[in-house]
């Protein structure tokens, strides 16, 4: 509107902040408020940004390109290669799958077969923006839906690599004819000859490859040295960009190459420390993708020719929905698990960007071919969260559990107040031991592959979200004395506890927390029992030590137990303080003076007056003088 970027800025952050601020109130995803803040704010409808929502997506692009760093950091070589049945076998179906039904329906339409080939790769290729924000932000990385997913996304950013090597060699004319045709792009594939152009592809993704081994990580180690944090800062920011020029100058995605550089970078001393230097700008960055996802839609293509394209978004849709429904079978995964999987990726991804851009440079789609695809991608990308809703709303209530099953008569519950939330290493442990002592929670998860082995196993078991009030109630919130939640999403966990601290305030909370600021955070709602997840073990693992060092278990389990005193008080005490100021360090350190004084007096003290009152010699020798001293003498 003004042409400033400051104003640009005023209306993304603007937009993002009010659409998704009513989109969550309404219980919709972030995701969703997102692309309707890109539609109200876009050429087409209000007109405060942009004449043509390419030049949005091309800056937003770079969310896309950090998210897929983080996860090629997250991709070690040696697990890459433990995951490659599910990978290629998931994914190889869905893109084989996908691409052949396409290919076959663009060319009932009258399309070339190159430009139905074309469309068709991109057709194969969902959005692993759209699928990872909701996974991660309904906390079902750990699920059976979670995992193919990933494998199928996995496998989708991987082939594109071939997808794009391919393309030249589908094209109608050489390099140079393609850019008299269009805008020069300023990529090295402009000036190529056709059939150096793959050539070219292939070398980039070797170079970043070697480069990751032998020029990165020793830049690293480098700057580690120096001790600057906001060196190592720079250098993550620079990695990323360096290798999204690189991709860019040879014509491919920046994403697919920062992707590649996650990877080869996943095994290096320096993976951690380039997450969390990264991480915080990811989600703002997404954020801004799918805006300009929204901005993008050219409603004056959809006037022009609705039918047209309503048809063939159906047809895409259903397509891919039908692919992906078949493998989910094929790999048997549940029905709920299943749908998940079949509507969370059933839209066109944003590699589909690229790949059409990429074509029509080469003279293989025209000008209307190419505006018809990048509708439909965009409006498949902007209806997903849309369906998923549908499916969670309307379609899984009916076909997921909502009450437990029927158990043999000799097997029945002696407690029902008891609601366990989440299932997991954390919570099974619980919920073990609570039954081994004849208490029987209720329990609520949202894996159905691990309801069903539950079940077997006899436990009561609810499956769903437990952040939805209703599947807490058919669970018996209502008549429950305390609910424990084991789950390892803070924020569905601060969701739920606050939830059910305002609508059933009889019931007791017992939370798991995951690290100290976890614990601060809950603390600050008013949650009481909060229970780290690693303080107890790493107390374990410290009191085994200094048993092998010589000390007495008596002394050493009461010092445990002075130590969990000491450091929850110490915990409640700096709860409300503001984190990270030279003030805040300055109390944490007296605070931990204080206990480690106290400690040291307990334990002085323990030794002289009680070291001995549980240590088992001790305890034998006083047994074997009261039995010598009872023993009757010999005249």
């Amino acid at each position: 509107m003004t042409g400033s970027i400051l104003f640009d800025a005023i209306v993304f952050l603007l937009g993002a902040i009010i659409c998704v601020s009513i989109a969550k109130r309404l219980g919709l995803s972030s995701v969703l408020g997102y692309l309707i803040a890109g539609v109200l704010i876009g050429p087409y409808v209000l007109g405060f940004i942009g004449e043509e929502g390419d030049d949005i997506l091309h800056f937003a692009e770079f969310g896309v390109v950090v998210m897929l760093f983080l996860i090629g950091l997250e991709i070690e070589p040696k697990n890459f290669w433990n995951m490659r049945k599910s990978i290629a076998g998931m994914g190889g179906l869905q893109v084989a799958g996908t691409m052949l039904l396409s290919y076959l329906f663009f060319t009932l339409l009258n399309f070339d077969w190159k430009v139905a080939l074309v469309i068709s790769m991109a057709v194969a290729l969902s959005s692993t923006a759209i699928a990872m924000q909701t996974i991660d932000e309904k906390g079902l990385m750990e699920t059976t839906f979670g995992n193919a997913a990933f494998s199928i996304l996995l496998f989708q950013d991987i082939i594109v690599i071939f997808m794009l090597g391919a393309i030249p060699l589908l094209s109608n004319s050489g390099g140079e004819a393609a850019v008299d045709s269009h805008e020069t792009t300023g990529n090295l594939l402009d000036t190529l000859p056709m059939g150096y152009q793959t050539l070219a592809i292939i070398l980039s993704v070797v170079l970043i490859i070697v480069a990751g081994q032998y020029l990165i990580v020793p830049m690293l180690r480098r700057v580690a040295k120096t001790g600057v944090r906001e060196l190592l800062f720079a250098s993550a920011l620079l990695i990323v960009f360096s290798i999204s020029f690189l991709m860019e100058y040879v014509g491919l995605s920046p994403a697919l190459g920062a992707f590649l550089g996650g990877v080869v970078l996943s095994s290096s001393e320096y993976k951690h420390e380039l997450e969390s230097n990264l991480e915080p700008f990811k989600n703002l960055l997404l954020g801004l993708f799918f805006i300009a996802v929204g901005a993008s839609i050219n409603f004056v293509v959809i006037a022009k020719i609705p039918l047209t394209i309503g048809g063939i978004l159906l047809a895409v849709i259903v397509i891919k929905a039908l692919i992906l429904f078949i493998i989910g079978k094929v790999f048997k995964l549940r029905l709920d698990q299943n749908l998940l999987l079949t509507f969370g990726l059933a839209q066109i991804g944003e590699f589909a960007f690229v790949l059409l851009s990429f074509a029509f440079q080469l003279n293989i789609l025209n000008q209307e071919q190419m505006d018809i695809m990048l509708v439909i991608t965009a409006l498949t990308m902007s209806l997903t969260p849309i369906i998923s809703i549908i499916n969670e709303r309307f379609i899984l209530p009916k076909i997921g559990t909502k009450e437990s099953i029927k158990r043999p008569t000799d097997h029945i519950a002696k407690s029902q107040n008891v609601i366990l939330v989440g299932f997991g290493h954390f919570g099974s442990t619980v919920g073990r031991f609570l039954r081994s002592h004849g208490i029987e929670a209720t329990i609520l998860d949202q894996d159905s592959n691990r309801v069903d082995v539950l079940r077997k196993m006899g436990f009561e078991v609810y499956y769903g979200d437990a952040s939805r009030i209703d599947l807490l109630e058919s669970a018996g919130i209502a008549q429950a004395k305390i609910l424990i939640c084991a789950i390892d999403n803070p924020s569905i966990t601060k969701e739920i506890t606050k939830m059910v601290k305002e609508k059933y305030p009889h019931v007791e909370l017992m939370i798991r927390a995951q690290n100290r600021n976890d614990a601060y955070e809950l603390l600050n709602m008013g949650m009481e029992n909060i229970y780290r997840e690693s303080l107890d073990t790493s107390l374990l693992l410290a009191k085994d030590v200094l048993s092998k060092l010589g000390f007495r278990k008596y002394t050493l389990n009461r010092q445990v137990q002075n130590f969990i005193k000491y450091d929850e008080t110490s915990l409640r005490r700096l709860a409300a303080e503001p984190k990270g100021n030279e003030d805040y360090i300055f109390k944490v350190r007296k605070e931990l003076e204080e206990q480690e004084r106290l400690l040291e007096e307990d334990f002085k003290r323990g030794i002289v007056e009680y070291d001995n009152h549980w240590n088992s010699e001790s305890i034998r020798k006083v047994l074997e003088n009261q039995q010598n001293n009872t023993t009757p003498q010999a005249d």
